[in-house]
């Protein structure tokens, strides 16, 4: 018999890849917090011999759900500043609070809270952006957590930086480098959106994004006023921007995209340009709905993420997925739009696609890092069992997330958070709001 380190059996197993296959009491060898094997359950008891084993009988083990685009740190404004149109929310409300609290200690406390979260909803891998990233990148190393640390790029001073270039700098030495070798950290940059960074900035921002061969992120035609305010200050719309500047390639995240012409669909596909889609904000925001079917149909790559908490207000993966899903339908007025398994995909490799990692995480296949959910479907409203691809999507909520292993790492354990103290998590969160609701 082989040895491993984990053996986990499930009654189904979503690989994802090679071909969107559901298999049935399968179990997922892990060695050295890598995937070593899929196979039926009875061959597994004959072929390895663990030292941890973990039967979860009426259960779904699926790949690590990613969460694309998030401000973890913006957990500490949840609920503070709802029911507001985007640019009054921005203006009247975020930005001042921000001016005022942001701070490495709030980044620190708020990126735990986020994590903690994430976890308890089936997210192993994220993409944040936000002040103080290298608070944010610590925060994910010590939790075990999977993170892209998208460094904010802003023109203007804040807390964190004096200016674009500041930024930039910042970015090299206290996260790029930190991590470049790092197994679960990895850094891109994220200018905030057009509209708060100059042509200056975005060329500085090219050059040393290409130098360091790191992704780019940004806020892309969000809103109506978003578009209208940019036509009339450059002349421009921000995608066309941003092609003037040689920024929209491969390596290019657009977030959200609610507003697209279909010209501009046509060159995200023949760029490569990949898009995070955050249904959730985008409606309670009321910035519209992003054409996510037609960016399928066009072979944009889209995958899911959850904004921050202050626009959502939970950072919750599979409650994407259903909306999602439900949206793109009526959109499309096509109840066969977006089935279960394409929604499947951009909540995992599609998502791992967008961020780079398609090649180390995203599906369960022999060779990839162990980042693994387990989804306990023996709930009333999960029942009967049809197929759990679609009870997944349709009817399961993070609270049926019974463990989830990051790199074979087991963080949480039916329920449990096994790295984090939640009730430290939840005292900290509630420091803060008496400080800020104090003012």
């Amino acid at each position: 018999m082989q040895r491993c380190d984990t053996l986990i059996y499930a009654d189904w197993c979503i690989p994802i890849e090679p071909d969107d296959r559901l298999l049935e009491r399968h179990a997922v060898a892990i060695h050295d917090g890598r995937i070593i094997d899929v196979l039926d359950a009875a061959l597994a008891q004959e072929k390895y011999r663990a030292n941890a084993v973990v039967n979860r009988p009426d259960h779904v083990l699926i790949p690590g759900l990613v969460n694309t685009h998030t401000h973890a740190a913006m957990t500490i404004f949840r609920g503070l500043a709802d029911d507001m149109a985007l640019e009054r929310w921005l203006r009247e409300a975020i930005w001042p609070t921000e001016e005022r609290w942001v701070s490495a200690e709030l980044v620190r406390d708020g990126t735990k809270l986020a994590i903690a979260e994430m976890l308890r909803a089936g997210i192993t891998c994220f993409s944040d952006q936000y002040f103080f990233p290298e608070i944010a990148a610590e925060a994910a190393a010590d939790a075990h957590i999977r993170a892209v640390i998208a460094t904010p790029v802003i023109d203007f001073k804040t807390a964190w930086a004096n200016s674009a270039a500041d930024c930039l700098s910042k970015a090299s030495d206290l996260v790029h480098d930190r991590y470049v070798d790092h197994p679960l950290i990895s850094s891109c940059f994220a200018p905030h959106s057009t509209a708060t960074v100059s042509d200056e900035a975005f060329a500085q921002l090219r050059v040393v994004a290409d130098q360091l061969d790191c992704g780019i992120q940004i806020h892309l035609h969000e809103s109506a006023q978003e578009i209208e305010e940019a036509l009339a200050k450059t002349g421009l719309r921000p995608f066309e921007r941003l092609q003037k500047l040689g920024l929209v390639n491969a390596s290019l995240l657009a977030v959200h995209c609610v507003h697209l012409l279909p010209s501009e669909i046509d060159a995200f596909a023949a760029a490569g340009v990949a898009v995070a889609h955050c249904p959730r904000s985008n409606l309670k925001l009321a910035d519209g709905v992003a054409p996510v079917a037609t960016l399928l149909d066009a072979d944009v790559n889209v995958a899911l993420g959850t904004d921050g908490a202050a626009s959502n207000n939970v950072l919750d993966i599979l409650g994407e997925m259903r909306t999602a899903a439900m949206i793109a339908k009526v959109q499309s007025d096509d109840a066969e739009v977006m089935p279960a398994r394409s929604i499947l995909r951009m909540a995992t490799i599609d998502g791992a696609r967008a961020l780079g990692l398609a090649h180390e995480v995203g599906s369960i296949e022999a060779g990839k890092w162990a980042d693994l959910t387990c989804i306990d479907l023996n709930r009333l409203h999960s029942q009967p069992i049809y197929d759990p691809r679609s009870q997944v999507v349709y009817t399961a909520s993070s609270e049926q997330v019974a463990d989830v292993w990051v790199a074979g790492r087991h963080l949480l354990d039916q329920g449990a958070l096994t790295h984090m103290n939640s009730e430290d998590v939840i005292i900290r969160a509630q420091e803060w709001r008496q400080r800020i609701a104090a003012v």
